[in-house]
């Protein structure tokens, strides 16, 4: 690379790393208060809510870097203009596609960081986030069993507890449930153990008593027994069939797309491939999208009022680039089998972007010229 590359490029990487870093602190603290007023006000511990947050910084950080990359770009080149430097470079000769090759480099490193982190970190990741989800249920559940008070953890479920011992017996327990209208019943049990399975967690109660009321006729049933299993994932929320999530599995595997992953996900084999292409698509998107903003800045000529009318229009084709993204993934999801319209922003941008460099290179100047000229002769 020559000089002006290294220097152009040595600039970017410094100004992405000061929009990433503030871009990624600003979601991370909102996502980071938002997971303490949700798990700690519900009695979680600090520890497995700090390290939520942090699980949660791949895909924000996945997130956030294409919008660092593209603002870094726009805040080079601005300076760069302002000071006279681009000019200068522009004056020795050089065309656009030369003043964009640092440029495209930098969208690279940009677009592999993402790769990095949509196929390796974010996959592993959610694998960890899926992992605490048993110990977020188990912390949910402890609430219910607090030692010499009633508890409700939803509308018409009571709660109560003597006694817990050092082994986890829970000794002592009554545990009414009146969300049946027309079925009153209340449990008893001299001792009861809470376990937790596939299914959820459940309420193991030994040597008790159930008492059905009923509502309607005033009749009482009682019914001992030996042991009865109570599943308490309805009061806390907890899913009771959960499938595989998608994002947490690695793309080869993805592509792969073996029946037992599709039975594991519900999911058939053209859609996984179509989650596998869309990661792909996240990292050949970034560098066409610096490339075509830097091209954005260069056309025209110089004015004292700066760049403004180019970032403008830098900004306006990203946002008509990033609507064609969402609308290609949204048909991409909708008809799994059209997963090649996802590559098509790349395209569009990566076309943009050169159209861009070629009217750079002074020939729009001279075509605007050429129509005044036909105007004052008219």
């Amino acid at each position: 690379m020559g000089r002006f590359d290294r220097y152009l490029l040595s600039q970017l990487m410094l100004v992405f790393g000061f929009f990433a870093l503030v871009l990624v602190g600003v979601y991370w603290i909102n996502r980071a208060v938002i997971l303490v007023d949700q798990f700690m006000g519900a009695g979680s511990s600090g520890i497995l809510v700090l390290e939520l947050t942090l699980l949660t910084l791949p895909t924000l950080v996945k997130l956030v870097l294409p919008i660092a990359a593209f603002l870094a770009v726009l805040q080079v080149a601005n300076r760069l203009y302002s000071d006279s430097e681009l000019v200068v470079v522009q004056a020795t000769g050089f065309s656009g596609f030369r003043l964009a090759r640092p440029v495209l480099v930098f969208g690279c490193i940009a677009g592999l960081l993402i790769g990095v982190l949509a196929h390796v970190l974010v996959p592993v990741s959610m694998a960890r986030l899926n992992d605490k989800e048993a110990a977020l249920t188990d912390a949910a559940s402890s609430r219910l069993l607090v030692p010499g008070s009633f508890q409700h953890p939803v509308s018409g479920v009571t709660i109560y507890v003597r006694e817990i011992d050092p082994a986890g017996t829970i000794l002592g327990l009554m545990l009414s449930d009146r969300r049946d209208p027309d079925q009153a019943v209340t449990y008893t049990a001299e001792k009861a153990l809470f376990l937790r399975d596939e299914g959820g967690p459940k309420l193991v109660m030994l040597d008790g008593m159930a008492q059905s009321l009923d509502q309607q006729t005033g009749r009482l049933s009682i019914t001992r027994f030996t042991d009865f299993t109570f599943a308490v994932d309805s009061m806390i929320g907890a899913p009771r069939d959960r499938r595989l999530d998608p994002r947490q599995v690695a793309t080869p595997a993805l592509l792969a797309a073996s029946p037992a992953l599709q039975e594991e996900t519900r999911r058939d084999a053209t859609w996984l491939r179509r989650e596998a292409h869309m990661r792909l698509a996240e990292s050949t998107l970034a560098p066409m999208l610096c490339v075509m903003g830097f091209a954005a800045l260069l056309i025209g000529t110089f004015s004292r009022f700066g760049l403004w009318r180019q970032i403008t229009l830098a900004v306006g084709l990203v946002v008509v680039v990033k609507l064609i993204d969402n609308a290609a993934a949204d048909l991409a999801k909708s008809a799994p089998a059209a997963w090649p319209v996802i590559y098509l922003p790349s395209l569009l941008a990566g076309a943009i972007a050169a159209l861009l460099l070629w009217l750079g290179g002074g020939r729009l100047h001279a075509l605007s010229l050429a129509l005044r000229g036909r105007r004052r002769a008219g």
